[in-house]
């Protein structure tokens, strides 16, 4: 259908359009806001102004806030943090250029960023513990170091590898070039991992590198039994090495160690790595198990730049074993396992933990090789003497009348730790079951103990006794009592 002076309708939305767009690009146009606070706060205009940017992996994120919080917060520092509203900012895609570039002529595209709320997202920072963190947000910084406009963004994990992004404005280059390097040295200082009992972990889809916090049971010397001075040993390479870590390095001696805990299963050799963790609080700790040994590359960085630090790779043979009998895949676990022990510089105040159940699947590089591990330490099953204390610990909160202690003694010949501790709990709902109207203390008798054993050995078959770490007759090595 045609107008009234001739055009057709979709020629006259056409023209009516473009006259539209005429008259907003003759319209004056606003400065765009953050062009403008920018100008105001640095002082000339930033669109020719140098950016300098650093990227960082998303869980060096609560550490980047602590370095900045200090940083805006020391004596002679003012700062303001502005918000950004922008359909961009979700997309990773908005920088510190965007935001200073001039509004576009027209009615197409995205209306420019303007100001809006600061975005934060809580994050661990200990096991109980979060810090709020700016995840989009644009500081103005002033005082010494000169002006500044530093943005802070997260990439969302939606888009690719997460990370964290600052970007710095400043009038002179070696102003923005200066402000990095504090905030890395800052970062340095007041890492929340430092210190702390954490593990790495690869987030799918992309494999973002995430640290998780844990919380070791506090394990008291005296449930650590083991022959007489083996312990000792032991807090001899660990414990008191680290006490005299600043004489010994001043005397020419290397700080990096490796010790090896080796023996049968149910043993105790968990429970002396998380009995030594707690004894060095001031060492950061990460442990290496199960789907996590395929990042040793980035745990021994991590330990090389927080040292002190203890590594804890449990069942170190299941990726040390004889090349010969490994996968490929399982090989390159391996190499770079001893490639990153060799590659910490001597002076690196690193020590190894290792513990394994089969010894002689080992790689002898990595047994006997000075360098990587110092000291190999079998823990033994218990011999007689270990037994009874054994017997003695985890009849705690029990009264044990045990008129035939040595028969159960001689009984419990080749057992572990592990299964003296089952062998106790199951008397105890023994006792419980024989007197279930009582509110007596649980008496724990010969009679309950011979059950549990019969329980244990006899009725629960080989798959019991294995899982509960009893060594055959014929593999057992002599204890060293």
């Amino acid at each position: 259908m045609a107008g009234s002076d001739g055009l057709s309708s979709g020629e006259f939305a056409t023209a009516f359009r473009a006259f539209l767009e005429t008259a907003v690009a003759q319209a004056p146009s606003p400065e765009p806001y953050f062009r403008r606070r920018l100008t105001e706060h640095l002082g000339v205009s930033p669109t020719a102004l140098p950016i300098v940017a650093e990227s960082l992996p998303v869980h060096e994120h609560p550490n980047l806030q602590l370095a900045l919080d200090d940083h805006v917060k020391e004596e002679g520092r003012a700062h303001e943090l502005l918000g950004v509203s922008s359909q961009l900012k979700r997309m990773g895609s908005l920088g510190l250029g965007d935001l200073t570039a001039a509004a576009q002529p027209g009615m197409m595209g995205p209306p420019a960023p303007d100001e809006g709320p600061v975005d934060y997202l809580n994050l661990a920072c200990g096991q109980d513990e979060v810090l709020p963190c700016v995840q989009f947000g644009l500081y103005l910084i002033s005082g010494a170091g000169g002006p500044l406009g530093v943005l802070l963004r997260v990439s969302e994990r939606g888009f690719g590898v997460a990370g964290v992004t600052v970007e710095v404005m400043a009038t002179e280059r070696a102003d923005a070039e200066e402000f990095l390097a504090a905030i890395r040295q800052r970062m340095r200082t007041r890492n929340v991992y430092r210190g702390r009992i954490v593990s790495l972990s690869a987030k799918p889809p992309m494999g973002n590198l995430e640290v998780k916090f844990h919380h070791l049971p506090q394990i008291e010397r005296d449930r650590i039994i083991m022959p007489f001075g083996l312990l000792e040993r032991i807090e001899r390479q660990t414990i008191r090495f680290a006490a005299h870590a600043q004489r010994l390095a001043q005397a020419g001696r290397h700080l990096k160690r490796g010790l090896l805990l080796w023996g049968p299963p149910g043993t105790g050799k968990t429970l002396t790595a998380m009995y030594l963790a707690h004894q060095m609080p001031e060492r950061t700790v990460l442990m290496l198990t199960g789907q996590t040994l395929g990042l040793i590359e980035a745990s021994c960085s991590m330990a090389r730049r927080l040292q002190p630090a203890t590594v804890i790779l449990e069942d170190v043979d299941l990726v040390a074993e004889q090349r010969t009998s490994q996968s490929t895949g399982t090989n390159a676990v391996l190499f770079e396992l001893l490639n990153q022990m060799d590659g910490l510089g001597d002076d690196a105040d690193v020590l190894f933990i290792l513990t394994t159940n089969r010894p002689e699947l080992l790689e002898s590089a990595l047994a006997s090789r000075p360098g990587r591990v110092d000291e190999a330490i079998e823990v033994p099953l218990p011999d007689s003497e270990c037994r009874s204390r054994l017997l003695d610990l985890y009849g705690r909160g029990l009264i044990l009348q045990l008129a035939e202690r040595a028969t159960i003694l001689e009984r419990t010949e080749g057992v572990s730790a592990s299964f003296i501790k089952e062998l106790l709990r199951k008397g105890a709902l023994l006792a419980a079951e024989a007197s279930p109207a009582s509110d007596d203390p649980l008496t724990v008798t010969d009679e309950h103990l011979e059950q549990a054993l019969a329980d244990l050995t006899a009725e629960g078959g080989a798959l019991t006794r294995t899982a509960l770490g009893v060594t055959p007759p014929a593999a057992r090595r002599p204890s060293c009592g």
